[in-house]
């Protein structure tokens, strides 16, 4: 076959292939060998019938199976001679048969991108310890007291920090409702209607809450904010949106008492001591698991800042969109409006391309890592995972299975195998340094 690979940018390259008319006619003499073999014609028994009539009978189907086998084959010749690592062969195009006898066509491949490993071996990694403080077991026994508390309204004084505020609001930006100001939706920001809040920090706006206290139920007041700087509705940035606040009410929360009778109410049966323990189990089970996360999130940011290569566009895109609709989905999920996420539709697509390019990066450099080491998945480890999650998920194992094969999900599931395997290896080879710093939700 005469194959001519030519390299583009963006990890695509053309793929010419002229297969030989004697290499075109033996390979159509043995599939028409084969239909005569198999074939039943009338008036002939079976396997007798000449090879003339077989190829008039199934011309379409002896041509069809000699193309899809000829372009199977100058595939192959192509990564054997030309060390290809290709992710997509994508469809033919101009597949001719020649006057000649040859072959002809050309496609567009899809390559991996060329990735110069750094050293990967004792990358400086920090991470603090995994063990439950006494302040985190006192924290998360707080919060199983507020999840059983009973809110009682507060009468004859005014609000103050820690209480519930339940109010009404709406806003106004350079004198005009907030909305109307912006020219789109804002969001909970343009008003609400029986609102709780928390009066401290943490709630709603920077400042808001500090504002709130020492009003009671029945009065109003204005309150000027500056939106912050990293708000999420990038108009806002910077500006002064004034609320116009009536508190409804002020509720207190009335924590049931820490005792045995508690812990055995949220435990079904176990002692103080024995929740504590819990607590302290559940913490530790969760700070490895976060701790793992800040440490490969460091060898990701290690890795991202010292290689660069070029990204297949056709990948990127679809990681790109990938990451979109999962930044949509969790933003639905924590209350957004679908006016809000139209707002916000150009930064949240900024954000999922940085991401997207990341993923794909750290993807390829682990990929090359694997190779490097002679890292991969046997196919029972495969079947195994697979099973587990099948498991999981209630479902028969071989239906599960079949059904991934059928929608070509099977090489994805293997590939998520086969990097987190070269994570595990950089880990193990890193060189750990514990700190006192604990991992931002962030990082």
């Amino acid at each position: 076959m005469n194959i001519i690979v030519e390299k583009q940018p963006n990890c695509l390259a053309t793929l010419r292939v002229e297969v030989p008319s004697d290499t075109v006619k033996t390979e159509r003499a043995k599939i028409v060998s084969g239909y005569a073999a198999q074939a039943r014609i009338p008036g002939f028994r079976p396997g007798k019938a000449p090879k003339n009539v077989i190829e008039k009978k199934f011309q379409t189907a002896i041509t069809e199976e000699l193309d899809d086998r000829l372009v199977r084959q100058a595939y192959d010749e192509a990564l054997r001679k030309e060390a290809l690592k290709v992710l997509n062969f994508g469809i033919p195009q101009n597949l001719a048969h020649n006057a000649d006898g040859s072959l002809s066509f050309h496609a567009t491949l899809t390559l991996a991108p060329d990735v110069a490993l750094p050293e990967y071996k004792g990358i400086p990694v920090k991470a603090p310890s995994a063990e439950a403080t006494d302040e985190e077991v006192e924290t998360q026994l707080k919060g199983l007291q507020e999840r059983f508390a009973d809110y009682q309204d507060i009468e004859g004084r005014a609000a103050q920090n820690g209480d519930l505020a339940v109010i009404d609001f709406t806003s106004t930006l350079e004198g005009k409702p907030l909305e109307e100001a912006l020219g789109k939706p804002a969001g909970y920001l343009s008003g609400r209607e029986g609102f709780w809040i928390k009066l401290d920090e943490n709630s709603f706006l920077p400042g808001f809450a500090a504002q709130v206290e020492g009003l009671s139920a029945g009065e109003s007041k204005d309150i000027a904010l500056t939106i912050p700087e990293d708000f999420p509705l990038s108009d806002l940035r910077g500006k002064e949106v004034v609320f116009h606040v009536t508190v409804k009410g002020l509720k207190q929360a009335v924590l049931p008492e820490l005792d045995d009778e508690f812990a055995a109410k949220v435990t079904g049966g176990k002692t103080l001591d024995e929740l504590k323990e819990l607590a302290k189990q559940q913490i530790g089970i969760e700070k490895r698991r976060q701790i793992d996360d800040y440490k490969v999130n460091q060898i990701v940011e290690h890795f991202n800042s010292l290689v660069d290569f070029e990204l297949p566009e056709d990948l990127l895109r679809h990681e790109t969109q990938g990451q979109a609709d999962a930044l949509v989905e969790r933003s639905v999920k924590s209350g957004m409006t679908q006016e809000e996420l139209m707002a916000q539709q150009g930064e949240i697509f900024a954000t999922a391309g940085d991401q997207a390019r990341t993923n794909l990066k750290t993807n390829f450099i682990l990929q090359e890592i694997a190779r490097t080491e002679g890292i991969s998945v046997s196919d029972q480890e495969l079947v195994n995972h697979l099973a587990m999650i099948a498991q999981s998920r209630k479902q028969n194992p071989k239906k599960f299975i079949k059904e991934l094969q059928r929608t070509g999900r099977i090489p994805g599931i293997r590939n998520s195998m086969l990097v987190g395997k070269a994570i595990d290896f950089v880990l193990e080879h890193a060189t750990v340094e514990e700190t006192a710093d604990e991992p931002t939700p962030n990082e």
